[in-house]
């Protein structure tokens, strides 16, 4: 896990293997959520290249009652 500092200016830096996992690029977008007593980062997309990322999903996976 990586640990960073928040700025003064309330900005954090994604570590290098992060940004290198995810394939993140500068000026990319990000959806920010607060969820429980923490914050998610989901990098936005494109929809042209959502399509097709669902085929095949197994829709009988049990979830979670916050998930729904």
């Amino acid at each position: 896990m990586n640990a960073v500092k928040l700025s003064p200016k309330y900005q954090v830096v994604i570590p290098r293997n992060v940004r290198e996992n995810l394939h993140l690029i500068p000026g990319q977008m990000m959806q920010v959520i607060a969820y429980g007593n923490r914050i998610e980062l989901m990098p936005s997309k494109d929809i042209r290249e959502m399509r097709g990322f669902l085929k095949g999903i197994d829709t009988t996976v049990n979830r979670e009652e916050d998930r729904l």
